[in-house]
């Protein structure tokens, strides 16, 4: 055999390092990679409630809360745990519905809204203003009237939400405009 027939010997490989500091910090970070382990039931700004409330009406019933964070009149009158909103017949509920849902998968939230509203149900969805996503174009564009809300909602106590915010508007015609809550 020749020199050229024979194969090149193979190089070691060294065995995977622990990451170092530095190396973690280069990780990619945000939504996208921490779907899912965020927290999802934060509750609504009592400033922004406030400013809800002057300029709409009281929620008469909250489609997704618990007993620490509902908006509503009562604690009677939300689907919390143990009960599956998306199950539920929205339209048969009288008078301003209030969602502000798990941001984690907004899809289904849409999709139940528009659905609802073309059944007469009157709904305030607070959500982020997604516009490049699928279920932005499919249940909340020519389906809402979307006021995009500025600032930006703080949902804990620290920091402004990181992304935009909007309350869509089912059951109330559709279109854009921007609000200025503060």
């Amino acid at each position: 055999m020749s020199q050229t027939d024979q194969s090149k010997p193979q190089q070691k490989k060294s065995p995977p390092q622990p990451p170092s500091e530095l190396s973690e910090l280069a990780l990619p970070t945000g939504a996208s990679f921490n779907r899912g382990k965020s927290k999802q039931d934060y509750a609504t700004p009592n400033d922004f409630r406030d400013a809800v409330v002057r300029k709409f009406g009281m929620p008469s019933f909250d489609l997704a809360a618990n007993a620490h964070n509902f908006f509503a009149p009562s604690d009677s009158e939300y689907f919390g745990v143990g009960i599956d909103s998306l199950t539920q017949s929205w339209s048969e509920l009288t008078g301003l519905l209030w969602l502000n849902p798990p941001f984690g998968d907004i899809a289904p939230w849409a999709k139940k809204c528009a659905e609802e509203a073309a059944l007469g149900a009157k709904i305030l969805f607070l959500v982020p203003a997604s516009v490049g996503s699928n279920w932005w174009s499919e249940y909340v564009h020519n389906k809402s009237i979307v006021h995009f809300v500025r600032p930006r909602l703080s949902f804990d106590s620290q920091n402004p939400f990181p992304k935009d915010c909007c309350l869509c508007c089912f059951g109330f015609g559709y279109g854009y405009a921007t609000w200025k809550w503060k």
